[in-house]
């Protein structure tokens, strides 16, 4: 069945209904406790990963580094993609993959936008030493980017985020890496489910909405220190 315009925005009603009335609940018992106790930061309360700003990201001299771009809520106000998968493992396999090939990863959050094309080239384009960078949304689509390349286009496009496993993950930060040494690497083999965009398209749509909350217009690219709890 096609899902017009119209379904998808009753869709997403009928779900933001659903997580207010679940969440009314909760939040009124934990009042007390709250007042109690002053509120954790949204990095803290982010499990498995704590982001910690440096200061405002610069351009990188190192020709082996791979930046990893991360959207505005990403393992912060948001902490899992679409699937449930913890933003902290997602990160821990790319900078695996791109440490196996010998690369340096540095992860930069970007706050004006919420498009990864627009997170991957601006790393890319901006601030990766090798002008290789890998851009990230907190629903888990991913692309990979590269300097001299139109924003619209790309090296490698991950869009079916509910079919990406942290093995893929790991191959993109592989992937990555070598673009970034100058090789040709075979793209990372992709599941593909036609599926997968009808039965996922009002809950993407949401997160993106979500996303979007955080964007800052104008504030700039973040460069984030990553410590893995």
């Amino acid at each position: 069945m096609a899902i017009n315009e119209q379904m998808l925005k009753s869709i997403i009603e009928d779900v933001l209904k659903e997580m207010t009335t679940a969440d009314a609940a909760p939040a009124a018992e934990a009042a007390p406790a709250a007042e109690a106790a002053p509120a954790e930061s949204a990095a803290a309360a982010a499990e498995g990963v704590e982001l910690t700003p440096i200061g405002e990201a610069k351009k990188g001299t190192d020709a082996n580094e791979v930046v990893i771009g991360i959207s505005a809520a990403f393992a912060e106000e948001q902490t899992t993609n679409i699937i449930g998968v913890p933003h902290s493992a997602i990160l821990k396999e790319m900078i695996a993959g791109i440490e196996e090939e010998g690369c340096k990863a540095r992860v930069i959050k970007v706050y004006r936008s919420g498009d990864v094309a627009v997170i991957g080239h601006d790393c890319a384009a901006e601030f990766s030493g090798s002008g290789i960078a890998i851009g990230i949304q907190s629903r888990g689509t991913a692309l990979i980017h590269q300097a001299d390349l139109p924003q619209l286009a790309n090296l490698e496009l991950f869009s079916q985020c509910p079919l990406i496993d942290l093995d893929t993950y790991r191959a993109i930060g592989k992937n990555a890496a070598k673009y970034a040494k100058g090789e040709s690497p075979s793209p990372v083999p992709v599941k593909n489910d036609q599926m997968a965009r009808p039965a996922y398209q009002a809950r993407a749509a949401l997160l993106y909405l979500k996303e979007v909350q955080h964007v800052v217009l104008g504030k700039k690219p973040v460069e984030m220190k990553v410590t893995f709890k």
